[in-house]
């Protein structure tokens, strides 16, 4: 299959906005996480527990919740991108080594997950619209046993 230079063009804008969401998201910067979606855009962490609301909403989420962990690194690799016009169908892997303070110690445990995303062009490039994660494993987190795959 030969690409278009406008295919290729647009496979590195959505690899660089999914690799600007881990930054955005790693570094606590919410500004920058907010421009990685549209502003409608409907974000679904509810897999592990977490929220389910517009970018407003998983801001504010974000801001309660991850002051519990000392740091985290999200790691993205393999996307299948489907492109139709001005929308694409994304599907990535992550790999998220989480660190939590337990007393006096630091536990580091992991999930993997997918990120399932719809993404639209907008007349500012690339855009989020829909993000559901999609478990495929958790390992080491105090308190709950490994857990294995679970289709959204």
């Amino acid at each position: 299959m030969t690409l278009s230079i406008e295919e290729i063009s647009d496979r590195m804008e959505i690899q660089d906005l999914l690799v600007r969401y881990c930054y955005a998201v790693d570094h606590r910067d919410f500004d920058d996480l907010a421009n990685v979606f549209t502003a409608d855009a409907i974000i679904d962490y509810s897999v592990y527990g977490g929220s389910v609301g517009n970018p407003t909403e998983t801001i504010a989420y974000l801001k309660e919740a991850m002051p519990m962990f000392a740091s985290f690194q999200h790691m993205i690799s393999t996307s299948r991108i489907e492109i139709d016009g001005d929308t694409a169908k994304v599907k990535t892997i992550c790999h998220n080594p989480m660190v939590m303070p337990m007393g006096e110690e630091l536990v580091v445990f992991t999930c993997g997950l997918w990120y399932v995303d719809e993404m639209v062009r907008t007349a500012d490039g690339w855009r989020i619209s829909k993000r559901v994660e999609e478990s495929s494993y958790m390992k080491d987190m105090p308190g709950m046993p490994v857990q294995g795959p679970k289709k959204v």
